[in-house]
């Protein structure tokens, strides 16, 4: 089976960096090196740095041709994320806040010109890629997108505009503009046309400009017959018909250009925590009003002439700054249906099999109670997490199931399993986090499938995100009860388990099952919060625990003792542990970081982090588990955790990071999850002091991939 990542998996966390507030940045030092630069890189360039390294998987040549095209297409989702989230609010600062400075000493205003000009630059390379590359690729392997109208053959035509009489026309509304028919409502992210007319109507009336929005119940890349499109793949886009056959939208009019647009708003959802009094009642109220939130990007189609774009921009309220001219369809993310559409294996990834762990083959109570369990996704299956649970569901000795949910899809195995267990008279508690960015509406609708079945449903704690990954089932076993806990990196989503890489721990462990009760116990009752033994946890312990173990190295390292750190992780821009960071590197610690996304932090700066080594991982999987190792004196404290080195996974949510005691499975963390990482030079861009990657050491295939290597290692078939 294909696992190649679709755009909507992986932008779910590739560019989803929120900040809280903004803040003056720390001042320098004085340390020889870094007076001439920042402490801190920029934020929201590095998120478009990581951006451009997903744009060279596209842009390479030895990746499988539709995979190239899959990834052209994350990064127009990812961009969207990117406008919807980070410029929206870049924006609103401006306004509320026109003098601030963001961490990196840059103010908003200057920060949102260099975040147009890169981006602008991203996006003409995705259309030069697309026009002179990939399409022309794509022709000669049989597939075909017929977009230049002047090549149709008169079948072609035919066939295109009965689909436009029969599919189309009907469901279009086509509406003048004027002062009885004002510019329409332009929903987030949506397909539209401004059409230029001359001409009177029936009534008499002379209409200049005309809006087509393009219903979402149409597809926007539709399938050509073989016999019809000439080649055994034929697709053309929904916008490529409509711009054919508009004039016959306008009877007696002549159409003099018709446009393609779409604009992207501003999507967070703003609840005042402190007013509400049904959480997720007032996020359904929200969730109506996110499609028509403050524009902040306009796209046009390069064909749409000037006066049409400026009409646009007026309407919008945007300036010449927002507005995005494409050679192409404007959006491109909805080609990523083209390579699921297509048979052919050998444009693709290869095929694979996760391997099955121990724990599937066997009585999963059983295999946990006799020693910790590690799950590597998606090199190995996410199906033990489901045979847990569903154990859980069925087993007449288990009287209750704990759990929190922050991502887990529309359609989820593990939460019918959850209503069952329900039904079954379980005592089922899920924490469902409603706040879960672009899956609220989702996680709403669970919610409500578990109250009908008399689960205990809570929202968790109000102003901290519970983004902690937990799954606990309490056992009657000889008279006593006896609990199971299931502690992750990554969601409880199936299909994302087959995209993300992610750590999974199994364990009974005694003094983890405790902290884990007793935090199901803080997002459930009201209480003081206890010390836990084994498990550090925000907004409590976490920080202080990880910039307590930064200066321990340091420690060592001024005693003349060995003094190592290594940590992977999505993003990096917590300043406190930044200046952590660099004052371990000062004292002569030896620091590893796999920064997949964002990363504040500068590395090989002399007399402030020369030694300290940045590298991203981007590959065929979705890097996404948290790993952090302290060498300490021989000991190598292992942590897992789902939460990043970012202010808001600190002081903002509630997430827990877990040990690694077992030493086989700690040797095996330090392995999968860190060093093979590190001594990879076929996926890892390694970054400088300004914040620039150098591009991966070896071509793809002729050095050291730490994600080929996994496969080969964990996966029952990598191969064909």
């Amino acid at each position: 089976m294909n696992s190649g990542l679709s755009p909507t998996a992986f932008a779910a966390d590739a560019s989803n960096q929120t900040v809280q507030a903004s803040f003056e940045p720390h001042s320098s030092d004085g340390v020889a090196g870094e007076s001439a630069a920042p402490r801190y890189l920029n934020r929201e360039l590095g998120i478009l740095a990581f951006n451009e390294r997903v744009f060279a998987m596209a842009e390479d040549p030895g990746m499988p041709l539709l995979e190239r095209l899959r990834y052209l297409c994350i990064v127009s989702s990812n961009l969207d994320e990117f406008f919807e989230v980070r410029v929206a609010w870049l924006q609103q600062e401006e306004w509320d806040h026109p003098d601030a400075k963001l961490p990196d000493g840059t103010g908003v205003k200057p920060t949102l010109a260099l975040i147009a000009e890169r981006a602008r630059a991203l996006v003409i390379r995705q259309y030069q890629l697309y026009n002179t590359v990939l399409l022309p690729a794509l022709e000669a392997e049989g597939i075909d997108v017929l977009q230049r109208r002047e090549q149709w053959s008169e079948t072609q035509l035919a066939w295109l505009h009965d689909y436009f009489k029969r599919e189309m026309e009907p469901v279009l509304t086509p509406i003048g503009l004027d002062p009885a028919h004002p510019f329409p409502q332009v929903l987030n992210k949506s397909l539209n046309f401004i059409v230029e007319l001359d001409g009177e109507d029936a009534f008499g009336r002379d209409m200049s400009v005309a809006i087509v929005q393009a219903p979402r119940v149409l597809p926007r890349v539709i399938q050509v017959p073989p016999e019809i499109a000439g080649v055994p793949h034929g697709f053309i886009t929904l916008a490529a018909i409509l711009g054919r056959f508009v004039d016959e939208l306008f009877p007696g009019m002549q159409v003099r250009s018709c446009s393609e647009f779409r604009v992207t708003r501003n999507s967070e959802l703003f609840v005042d925590e402190e007013e509400i009094k049904d959480l997720r009642a007032a996020l359904q109220g929200e969730l109506l009003d996110r499609h028509f939130g403050s524009a902040v990007r306009l796209e046009v189609s390069a064909s749409c002439p000037g006066p049409m774009g400026q009409f646009l921009m007026r309407q919008f309220e945007l300036d010449e700054i927002d507005l995005y001219s494409v050679e192409g369809p404007v959006n491109l993310v909805r080609l990523s249906q083209i390579p699921d559409l297509v048979d052919r294996p050998d444009l693709k990834f290869a095929p694979f099999t996760p391997g099955v762990a121990s724990a599937e083959r066997t009585d999963m109570f059983a295999a946990i109670a006799a020693g910790d369990i590690l799950l590597h996704h998606p090199y190995q299956s996410f199906q033990p997490v489901l045979e847990f649970a569903r154990a859980a569901a069925t087993d007449p000795a288990v009287v209750a199931i704990k759990q929190t949910i922050y991502r887990t899809g529309t359609q989820s195995a593990l939460m019918e399993t959850l209503i069952q267990a329900a039904r079954n008279g379980k005592a089922v508690t899920v924490v469902v986090e409603l706040m879960a960015r672009f899956d609220e509406e989702a996680n709403i609708n669970w919610a409500a499938r578990l109250e009908e079945v008399g689960a205990h449903v809570v929202y968790g704690i109000v102003g901290h995100k519970t983004h902690a990954k937990m799954l606990m089932v309490v056992r009657r076993e000889d008279g006593r009860l006896r609990p199971y806990v299931h502690l992750a990196t990554g969601n409880y989503h199936p299909r994302t388990a087959r995209l993300y890489t992610d750590f999974g721990l199994f364990t009974a462990d005694a003094t983890i099952c405790r902290d884990v009760h007793e935090v199901f116990r803080q997002l459930t009752g009201p209480g003081k919060t206890t010390q836990l033994a084994a498990l550090l946890q925000s907004p409590f312990t976490l920080h202080q625990h990880i910039v307590d173990a930064i200066r321990r190295e340091s420690e060592h390292a001024r005693a003349g003792k060995r003094a190592h750190i290594m940590a992977k992780m999505n993003a990096l821009l917590e300043p406190g542990v930044i200046d952590a960071l660099y004052d371990a590197s000062r004292s002569g610690v030896q620091v590893d970081l796999i920064v997949r996304g964002v990363c504040a932090l500068r590395p090989g700066v002399p007399g402030l982090s020369e030694n300290i080594r940045v590298r991203s991982i981007v590959g065929r999987f979705l890097e996404h588990h948290r790993v952090f190792c302290f060498h300490n004196d021989g000991r190598d404290d292992v942590y897992l955790s789902s939460a990043d080195w970012m202010g808001r996974n600190f002081f903002g949510r509630v997430e827990v990071c877990f040990p690694v005691n077992d030493a086989q499975i700690k040797a095996r963390v330090i392995d999968e999850g860190l060093r093979v990482y590190r001594d990879d030079t076929e996926g890892a861009w390694c970054m400088r002091a300004d914040g620039e990657y150098d591009p991966p050491l070896a071509p793809r295939g002729s050095g050291v991939s730490a994600q080929r290597t996994l496969l080969e290692r964990l996966a029952q078939s990598a191969g064909r």
